[in-house]
């Protein structure tokens, strides 16, 4: 498997127009990788619905290894000494039982800001985004699940742009291999005319929308505001791509997956695509082909692919059926598991300087439903060894009831090298997280 170098590989590309992917190289390893700290990462994995409520959340606090898991996070068994639980957490802008995700980064009361019917805020990802994705292909890279009825709620991913607009994801396997390792092909000249045709049509449209903008309603001028936004979202994008279009893309290690229908009805993320994708977030991290990753993970094809025939939804409510109760425990475990498979994988990925992926990275896990409809004490594990100030392996039992999701948010973008002071609903940091 490849590694590259980040400053000196990226120096070199850009030497010239078009360039082989280079593999990570021992030759310059004494002096370049050495002298240059590998950067931080972060990854945000939300996980839909919440957990069944007697088997899943540890009773009391302590440290792992002297308390032990539970049924539910049993599968976490060979990373308890590298990972933290909350209890007493609680992420106080979300107010809808059925959207496990649409606020799990914001922070915002989506629906509940005065004069607004929905009003979001941006997500902490993209805060981290700007600071630490400015070097790299990808300023933060989006995956998401196109499921309906899975507890995620509103939005097209975990991510929220800075005017608290939704931000689409890479749906499936295919598509994020291509974005990652496929390079178009086309001559220079079709680069610029397709960089240039692109251009000149969002120009059209943004013209367009000033010149009707005094003849529209309040109700319609925010509406066009948000398709405007759209359109600035799309060409800092296309920006972006013109940067990276000459920079040749990692080698692949592997063939590319299946393609298969991405419908709302057909969404291809289960347990099998689920590890794949797991596999290529850890392969674009240590290409350091970006910096940030959000996931929005599956729920039902998760549990199709266990066998499990029934409403992602109607489990939630297993108070009613042992049947769901049982499917309950099952998908517990299995999300857990998953999670084991992410977690093994960085510890057993290297990282520019010969040290572990994991030991860079802060990866954060959960969803703004505990269990059923319950919006207070959240499932939320941390782990990586990136936020060098936290020492993991405990169920931390916070002092304050209610305290807010934010000031994780606050604590891990800080240790990652945020230059962040706030954020949404914090009243600070969580300063029993901090040795």
């Amino acid at each position: 498997m490849s590694l590259f170098v980040h400053h000196s590989r990226r120096s070199f590309l850009r030497l010239g127009s078009s360039c082989l992917a280079l593999p990570f190289l021992e030759t310059f390893a004494g002096s370049t990788v050495a002298a240059t700290p590998p950067p931080k990462r972060m990854v945000f994995l939300g996980v839909g619905n919440g957990f069944t409520k007697e088997t899943f959340f540890p009773k009391t606090a302590g440290k792992f290894a002297d308390i032990g898991l539970t049924d539910g996070l049993a599968p976490l068994k060979a990373h308890q000494n590298d990972m933290t639980m909350f209890a007493n957490l609680t992420n106080l802008g979300a107010s809808n039982p059925h959207a496990g995700c649409t606020s799990f980064l914001t922070g915002a009361n989506v629906e509940g800001t005065t004069g607004k019917s929905f009003f979001n805020s941006i997500s902490c990802d993209q805060i981290a985004a700007q600071h630490l994705g400015q070097d790299t292909r990808f300023s933060s890279l989006i995956l998401t699940t196109n499921e309906s009825n899975s507890g995620y709620g509103a939005g097209l991913s975990m991510s929220w742009t800075a005017e608290g607009k939704p931000m689409p994801g890479i749906i499936g396997a295919f598509d994020l291999y291509e974005a990652l390792f496929v390079q178009k092909k086309e001559s220079d000249a079709e680069r610029e005319m397709r960089f240039k045709t692109n251009s000149s049509i969002f120009d059209a449209q943004r013209l367009g929308g000033g010149v009707i903008r005094n003849s529209l309603s309040k109700t319609d001028v925010g509406k066009l505001e948000e398709y405007l936004e759209s359109i600035r979202q799309i060409e800092k994008d296309l920006a972006r791509q013109a940067q990276w279009a000459t920079i040749a893309k990692p080698q692949a290690p592997f063939a590319a997956p299946a393609k298969i229908a991405t419908g709302a009805g057909n969404s291809p993320n289960g347990i099998t695509e689920m590890k794949l994708i797991y596999d290529m977030i850890a392969l674009a991290l240590q290409t350091d082909s970006t910096r940030v990753v959000t996931y929005r993970q599956p729920v039902r094809t998760v549990l199709a692919e266990m066998g499990i025939n029934m409403d992602a939804h109607s489990i939630t409510h297993y108070g009613f059926s042992s049947a769901r109760k049982e499917a309950s425990l099952e998908r517990d475990k299995k999300c857990t598991e998953l999670l084991a498979y992410f977690l093994t994988k960085l510890k057993n990925t290297k990282d520019q300087d010969g040290s572990r992926l994991y030991d860079n990275c802060i990866v954060s896990w959960g969803t703004n439903l505990r269990s059923g409809h319950e919006l207070r004490d959240l499932p939320v594990i941390i782990s990586g060894g990136g936020a060098k100030k936290i020492n993991h392996g405990k169920h931390l039992v916070l002092p304050k009831v209610d305290t807010p999701l934010a000031n994780v948010w606050l604590t891990l973008m800080q240790q990652a090298g945020v230059p962040v002071d706030s954020f949404s609903h914090s009243t600070g940091i969580v300063p029993e997280l901090i040795s």
